[in-house]
């Protein structure tokens, strides 16, 4: 997971230029890996800013092989692109219109990219140099210094001549770190947070059922409180209490008696015949008699009741 304040101004300026469509678009539109490997030019309106999913790209032994979408059914989808993203995929497109088959995120021989390639070469790389993943810093000129830490959860330091040099080290002996699919479970919970209905979510992301998209997908984001308080920012949903009311130190009245008790002079405030408030003054006026004191009322004895069996 990861905000979007950092996902602008930190990741995606790390990012190589010719590589930025495909991280935006994970986080623009919650495209998983396949989804982006195996999009083709045909299935992206950037006029209408519209993303057709129908295609994935799945690796097997033999090599990567492009599908129609197997997951399933709720797969296939259009999902409405952010400018952000329709800006990116322009300047990938550039001015030659492609071949509507031909894919947007092809490697150099035009077929798929490899996930473990693209990991390797760019989104690790990118994670370090935005500060995400180990640090690289530069001592004195010409002495880079890289810092990452391991799994047994020790931090490892080494020199370098060159930061190309110090980031491919940190890359490649850092362990965790943000991962790609991480890019839409953010998509998911950004939308969620601001509001957008789960059903909606649901769709655009291509779940078939709405708890998938609750339990497995939304995170709770850093700034949650701030979030439940401008809830309850409009200034229209604050109570205020009647002018002179605060000072008097009277309160409100409270709603009708209950249906029975309305015409019950026997009962109080604590709707006890006879009776006031556990430890509290016989005199507390009742809104139920109209101002008379539970002292001034007689006490009446319930015709119903039986004296108690003194042989039990």
């Amino acid at each position: 997971m990861i905000s979007r304040e950092a996902f602008f101004r930190r990741l995606l300026p790390a990012v190589p230029a010719e590589h930025r469509a495909i991280v935006c678009a994970a986080a623009g539109a919650g495209l998983r890996w396949g989804e982006c490997a195996g999009l083709p030019w045909e299935a992206v309106d950037l006029e209408r800013g519209l993303l057709h999913v129908a295609q994935v790209a799945v690796e097997t032994h033999s090599g990567i092989v492009l599908r129609a979408y197997p997951k399933s059914r709720a797969g296939v989808r259009t999902v409405p692109m952010p400018p952000f993203l329709v800006d990116e995929l322009r300047r990938r497109r550039g001015a030659a219109v492609p071949d509507g088959r031909a894919l947007v995120f092809a490697d150099r021989d035009g077929g798929p990219q490899r996930r473990s390639n693209f990991r390797r070469r760019v989104w690790l790389p990118s994670l370090v140099r935005a500060g995400l993943l180990g640090r690289v810093s530069e001592v004195a000129p010409g002495r880079w210094v890289a810092s990452w830490p391991e799994r047994n959860g020790r931090e490892w330091r080494a020199e370098f001549t060159t930061e190309a040099a110090a980031v491919a080290q940190a890359a490649a002996s850092a362990v965790g770190g943000l991962r790609f699919h991480d890019l839409r479970h953010s998509y998911i919970t950004w939308l969620v947070t601001d509001g957008v209905p789960v059903n909606v979510v649901r769709r655009v992301v291509g779940h078939e059922k709405a708890s998938t998209t609750l339990d497995r997908y939304t995170h709770t984001p850093e700034d949650y409180a701030d979030r439940v308080r401008l809830t309850f920012a409009d200034d229209s949903l604050t109570f205020h209490p009647p002018s002179g009311l605060a000072d008097s130190g009277e309160t409100l009245s409270p709603g009708p008696a209950v249906e029975g008790e309305r015409d019950d002079p026997r009962r109080g405030e604590t709707g006890v015949v006879g009776g006031s408030a556990p430890g509290g003054s016989s005199r507390t006026r009742s809104a139920v008699t109209g101002g008379a004191t539970a002292e001034s009322l007689p006490v009446v004895r319930d015709v119903n009741t039986r004296p108690a069996n003194k042989s039990a």
